[in-house]
């Protein structure tokens, strides 16, 4: 195994691992934060894919903007245990560890039959490149691509619609 496949492996160990934090952790706070790992593991991950622009891409907007509006967000929700619901009964419990029991086997069944992913070495270097990403985006995803543009945009006017306040509403 080369140094770069041990590498690639280490990030994905990373980056599962904290993603499985993220859900797992009772405290919000930490949530974030092992979400910040779990972006900086797949930045890496990009970085050795070649692909600088979507790592540089990776790192302003998920862990700089959108984690920044996270805080932001849990800064402002109530976190006083006195309001916190009670909890769940034990039979929800018990059938939520059956469940999620089920479902890891269903997984570690569906992964054995899977190969592993050999790793191509006549990759060429510059396919994660600014020009090479904008000629495929434009040429071979043009559709797809205004898709998401429209999908964005009706979600920017629904966030502004739902954000704005009414004639004598206090949101604080």
């Amino acid at each position: 195994m080369s140094l770069s496949e041990n590498l690639f492996y280490f990030l994905s160990f990373v980056a599962i691992l904290s993603a499985l934090m993220v859900v797992f952790s009772k405290n919000p706070i930490h949530s974030v934060l092992y979400l910040i790992i779990v972006f900086f593991a797949l930045t890496g991950q990009y970085i050795l894919l070649n692909a600088q622009f979507l790592a540089v891409v990776n790192i302003i907007v998920y862990a700089g903007a959108i984690m920044v509006l996270f805080l932001f967000v849990i800064m402002f929700l109530n976190l006083k245990r006195e309001t916190e619901p009670p909890a769940k009964p034990k039979v929800l419990q018990f059938a939520a560890v059956i469940s999620g029991g089920l479902l890891l086997l269903v997984i570690i069944a569906s992964l054995k039959t899977l190969e592993p992913y050999k790793i191509q070495s006549n990759v060429k270097g510059d396919i994660g490149l600014v020009e090479n990403l904008g000629k495929v985006l434009y040429n071979d995803f043009l559709l797809p691509f205004e898709l998401a543009s429209i999908l964005f945009l009706a979600a920017m006017v629904g966030a502004v619609m739902l954000g704005k306040r009414e004639g004598g509403e206090r949101n604080f």
